[in-house]
């Protein structure tokens, strides 16, 4: 019965958000395979797993933290990513709103089409769980930056998400492909760069090095090909310091 509930409420927040969240645009789905891929992002704060949930074209499961799916979990994660950085005065203000959005958090992720990820042990069964859906038929959504620079378009991808690939490839024998999305909240669109395979014969570093590189390069290669528009940032930092995607890259190292 409360899972029935917990479902419905999911259900009544989707509504508010998508007849209130700006429309979402997709330009460049014809770029995704017809077989599961992983899709790889800019997390652009919420948009992107925002945009994604209300508007990707086809049936996918979002990789999320699983301090945000576990109610006990959400206050001090929340407050850690979130907004730790904010003005010592109003932390306060802060810590409060941490404790409230708990509920919420932890009905929402536990509903919407999500795979918890750990940061020990566990993440086996992030991997096997992501496999099982890739073989089930939908794709999975990474959004795999971390407060590291790279350019003004995507701060630093981790890479162990790769290994997904190579245990997919073990099991099934399949090739898999690896493409990249550009979150672009003030052109109100999600873009869609070209596939890359994966090759389960390098090895293992050289080949997380590899696509890692060419997510990074997709997506800024989709930012930079568009007009000039602000770019929403991993990182909380102030509006005005937000970025262009036409931005010099002698500035590039300071925004994440």
């Amino acid at each position: 019965m409360l899972k029935k509930i917990s479902y419905r409420f999911y259900r009544f927040i989707r509504f508010w958000v998508w007849l209130f969240y700006p429309k979402v645009r997709v330009v460049g789905a014809e770029n995704l395979p017809e077989e599961p891929c992983i899709v790889v992002g800019n997390h652009a704060k919420t948009n992107g797993p925002i945009s994604v949930e209300l508007y990707f074209p086809t049936e996918r499961y979002t990789w999320c933290s699983e301090e945000m799916m576990h109610l006990k979990e959400v206050p001090d994660y929340a407050y850690r990513d979130f907004w730790s950085h904010k003005p010592g005065y109003i932390r306060w203000l802060y810590r409060v709103a941490s404790y409230l959005i708990a509920p919420l958090s932890a009905c929402v992720f536990n509903n919407a089409n999500c795979i918890g990820v750990y940061h020990d042990f566990r993440i086996m069964g992030t991997f096997r769980e992501s496999v099982e859906k890739l073989q089930g038929g939908a794709s999975i959504v990474i959004f795999p930056e971390h407060d590291a620079p790279h350019n003004n378009i995507v701060c630093e991808f981790q890479d162990r998400f790769i290994d997904v690939a190579r245990m997919y490839c073990k099991k099934t024998g399949r090739p898999i492909r690896f493409v990249p999305l550009y979150t672009a909240p003030r052109l109100h669109a999600l873009y869609i760069g070209k596939p890359v395979l994966f090759d389960a014969s390098a090895p293992p570093e050289q080949e997380r090095r590899r696509i890692c590189e060419a997510m990074m390069d997709g997506v800024t290669e989709l930012a930079r090909s568009l007009p000039e528009h602000i770019v929403v940032p991993y990182p909380n930092i102030p509006k005005s310091q937000y970025p262009t995607n036409k931005e010099s890259p002698v500035h590039e190292k300071t925004r994440c």
